[in-house]
């Protein structure tokens, strides 16, 4: 069942709804990356609580929230899913996607939902647990164990980069840019301890594109991790 939306919310424009440095910056930084014309909301996090009736918009409460089509048909919850139909619609400025025809496109798919079910997984927990519930033991333990899990899961990765600078055919696309939030995010929780220094050079040279940059400015008065 599609949500409602008002005339506000559909042009022709692809749009947009992000809060900073969630899930969404994925989907804003292939946007960028693209350099097509699109529109954006940027609210405070979390917006189901934060965002006046974002429920009746985005029934699930999340972010991100993406609408595309004449009618605004298209409607899509998911940041992975956001990138990958973001790069088959859309010929942007620079091709950061791979073809069913290319080598590596067995990998490409893989590291694109490795990133979410392996990597992003286990951090939504230490997340929930040592920073928005209330503090007590057992809590802090299950925090614990996924902060282990978390390290455990870069193994992969980590391999990988031992050899390569990104994750398919020797150059950048959106399986980067879904990997790549991922390791940002962990940087923000404090797991980037469990980096190897493959891993903190290919984070640091995701981060230096100019297309990241631009996306990280986007919204940054809202930062959910800013110290108050």
């Amino acid at each position: 069942m599609k949500n409602s939306l008002t005339k506000s919310d559909i042009n022709s424009k692809p749009k947009l709804w992000h809060c900073y440095n969630s899930r969404s910056l994925r989907a804003l930084w292939t946007l960028e990356e693209l350099e097509i014309d699109y529109d954006i909301e940027t609210m405070a996090f979390p917006p189901r609580y934060t965002v006046e009736k974002y429920k009746e918009l985005n029934s699930l409460g999340t972010v991100p929230f993406f609408v595309d089509g004449e009618q605004g048909e298209i409607q899509m919850t998911e940041s992975v899913a956001i990138c990958h139909y973001l790069v088959e619609k859309y010929q942007g400025k620079n091709n950061i996607k791979l073809s069913a025809l290319d080598s590596e496109y067995g990998d490409y798919l893989n590291w694109l939902y490795h990133s979410d079910a392996t990597l992003t997984f286990p951090q939504t927990l230490v997340l929930r647990y040592r920073a928005f519930a209330a503090k007590d033991c057992t809590q802090g333990k299950t925090a614990d164990d996924y902060d282990a899990w978390f390290s455990a899961r870069l193994e992969r990765l980590s391999e990988h980069l031992l050899e390569h600078d990104y994750l398919c055919e020797e150059r950048f696309t959106i399986a980067d840019i879904a990997i790549g939030f991922s390791l940002h995010l962990a940087t923000l929780l404090q797991l980037d301890k469990h980096f190897s220094p493959q891993i903190v050079a290919y984070l640091t040279r995701l981060k230096s594109r100019p297309a990241f940059q631009r996306a990280q400015a986007i919204g940054k008065e809202m930062d959910p991790f800013a110290r108050k």
